[in-house]
């Protein structure tokens, strides 16, 4: 029953987009796929999935194919992030929220994403405290699983295990968690609360001169 189990947690996890959207209500598609497998979620909560996932999903459970509940968003083309350069404060809560690594730079230093490895999660948009992160649709009329290949779903997935590793790494050791950063820097425990306060001033002050210069500009 139990090697059962796992099979059918890894088909189902398998047929999920990987995106790590968590437009499903789930952290991420691996929690999501077990609530499948235990009967603790229906099988149309996925927007990036679409019509065609639950079809998928519904072929590898059993259960009937429900359309995709509204609650969880709509299916559409997949979009990919894009930050416009101009605005950026190099803030770095992006590279944070980004579950797949796909957004490059460096504390105070412009960032940009790698259009390949984004997955449209939309989750950098919200936490962009001058809102310099836009979403752009790239698969013209595809939706679902026709804007998106298995095999970007699998490397979405060995990219999202590796932000996760590194992740709790940096919080273990106390780094920050940056890409393309430089050198690791190794940050004392007792220094942390004082670099957070000072991140954190940074970062209003950049907000206040951003918002200030289009204010100008107006």
């Amino acid at each position: 029953m139990a090697v059962r189990g796992e099979l059918l947690l890894d088909r189902v996890d398998s047929a999920l987009p990987q995106t790590q959207c968590t437009r499903c209500g789930f952290a991420d598609c691996a929690a999501y796929a077990q609530a499948i497998a235990t009967s603790e979620a229906p099988i149309n909560q996925c927007p990036p999935g679409g019509a065609e996932g639950i079809g998928r999903l519904s072929a590898i459970t059993g259960l009937s194919a429900l359309p995709l509940n509204p609650v969880h968003g709509v299916e559409a083309p997949r979009a990919v992030a894009v930050i416009d350069e101009d605005w950026c404060i190099g803030c770095t809560l992006c590279l944070k929220a980004c579950p797949v690594d796909a957004i490059m730079g460096g504390n105070k230093l412009m960032h940009t994403i790698l259009e390949s490895w984004c997955t449209g999660c939309e989750l950098c948009v919200p936490v962009c405290p001058v809102d310099c992160i836009s979403l752009v649709q790239v698969t013209g009329a595809r939706t679902g699983w026709g804007a998106w290949s298995t095999a970007q779903a699998e490397a979405s997935r060995s990219r999202y295990a590796f932000h996760r590793r590194r992740m709790t790494q940096a919080e273990a050791s106390g780094d920050e968690p940056l890409i393309d950063a430089g050198p690791a820097k190794s940050t004392p425990p007792e220094r942390q609360a004082s670099v957070a306060d000072r991140k954190r001033s940074f970062i209003e002050a950049a907000v206040a001169r951003a918002r200030a210069q289009r204010q100008s500009g107006r």
